[in-house]
């Protein structure tokens, strides 16, 4: 089985968010695939196999298998168009959350999600003293997005991981306006054995609509504030997000199973 590693939302190695890409012929066990994930010990790795026209593409976490991930996916896209066919400008995706579609344009890859509607609901204290600052406001879809003052605040934070883990939410997401970006984050993930995930399209498919809907545009630049950090490219497009970014290779291997 061959097996890549990607750094995904960076252009250069050791930034972004890193995921295995495996190429296979059919889809092994659960047992084996969860096992590869669990040693692998990335937030998210990725298997995918050509169906005729399309690619079926499926996501395990160390802990599980989940039905959506950006970054993931954003790797495989390269993969797929960079290391194994460069004739590929698009590809087709049929994961457990249905069609997804990515495109290569120049050196952005660009992804086309169902977006998430962002419903607000009661900032509770819980929220605040798992983050151990003020929670402004708080939305809830697969993920709680909950919205702090400032960039500053959001690079800062210093949560409480097992409380967080008590919360809404897949994922719990901080958000603040930033002086350079349209809005900067950070994803925290403990109940999928992710304490905080790099770089994280899926859940930029509920900061990008709030953004977009409180700044009055379309186009959202973001910047996710993790320790290895990354860029993404979101536009909202009626019940649809677009999220772009860049793909470097960190390594190519051939696992023994």
């Amino acid at each position: 089985m061959r097996q890549f590693i990607v750094d995904a939302f960076t252009e250069k190695i050791f930034g972004g968010n890193p995921a295995a890409v495996c190429v296979v012929d059919k889809f092994p066990p659960e047992s084996l695939m969860q096992n590869i994930a669990r040693e692998n010990n990335l937030s998210e790795t990725a298997f995918v196999l050509r169906d005729g026209e399309i690619f079926r593409l499926r996501w395990f976490t160390p802990a599980a298998e989940i039905d959506f991930c950006g970054h993931a996916t954003l790797a495989t896209a390269f993969v797929l168009m960079t290391q194994l066919d460069e004739n590929l400008s698009a590809v087709e995706f049929d994961t457990l959350s249905g069609r997804f579609f990515v495109e290569r344009r120049g050196n952005l890859f660009e992804m086309n999600f169902p977006a998430y509607v962002p419903k607000k609901i009661p900032v509770t204290a819980e929220m605040s003293a798992a983050v151990k600052a003020e929670v402004r406001e708080a939305y809830l879809a697969r993920d709680l997005l909950m919205i702090l003052d400032d960039a500053a605040t959001v690079e800062n934070l210093s949560p409480d991981i097992d409380a967080l883990a008590k919360l809404d939410g897949l994922t719990q997401a901080v958000t603040a306006p930033d002086k350079n970006f349209d809005c900067v984050s950070r994803v925290f993930a403990p109940k999928i054995s992710v304490p905080e995930d790099p770089v994280t399209g899926s859940t930029h498919c509920l900061i990008a609509p709030y953004w977009a809907n409180r700044l009055g545009k379309t186009k959202i630049f973001a910047r996710q504030a993790s320790a290895r950090g990354g860029i993404l490219h979101c536009e909202v497009v009626g019940e649809r997000v677009k999220i772009s970014g860049n793909a470097a290779l960190f390594s190519v291997a051939e696992l023994t199973i």
